[in-house]
């Protein structure tokens, strides 16, 4: 159990929104992801539907289709965390492999106790969702 939090807390340590962990609470992160692999077009995320979970992406690249927009993302970033911080807490755009993806997931309960338990995780993802939504509203 040790040597899999180790080798997540690694891959969390490769996403920019991680970077100012340290190594003690990136194993406490660790423990709450599990590791998700997709194929090449799999549908990850639905726009309307209410939001699970959140993904880190470690491998491969997805694409984000908001507002008749779309945009590539690989390695390090996330997608899925508006809908966990938003009041009505639906997905706000389709998200589609476009290569085969290795993801690190994260569930609602666990994503609302990590915003609890580490100010830093709560801090950077607010500040991430609101780029995030941003750009899906076109105005970033």
């Amino acid at each position: 159990m040790a040597s899999k939090a180790l080798a997540t807390a690694d891959l969390l340590r490769r996403s920019p929104l991680f970077a100012g962990f340290d190594d003690d609470a990136l194993e406490r992160l660790a423990a709450s992801f599990s590791q998700v692999e997709f194929p090449a077009n799999q549908v990850l995320i639905e726009p309307r539907t209410p939001g699970a979970g959140l993904f880190v992406i470690c491998d491969g690249s997805v694409v984000v289709e908001a507002h008749g927009k779309q945009r590539e993302l690989g390695a390090g970033d996330v997608v899925g965390e508006i809908s966990l911080l938003e009041k009505d807490g639906l997905r706000r755009a389709r998200v589609v492999a476009k290569t085969p993806v290795t993801c690190l997931a994260l569930g609602r309960a666990e994503f609302e106790r990590m915003l609890s338990a580490e100010p830093g995780f709560a801090e950077e993802m607010r500040r991430l969702a609101r780029e995030q939504l941003a750009e899906l509203e076109g105005s970033g």
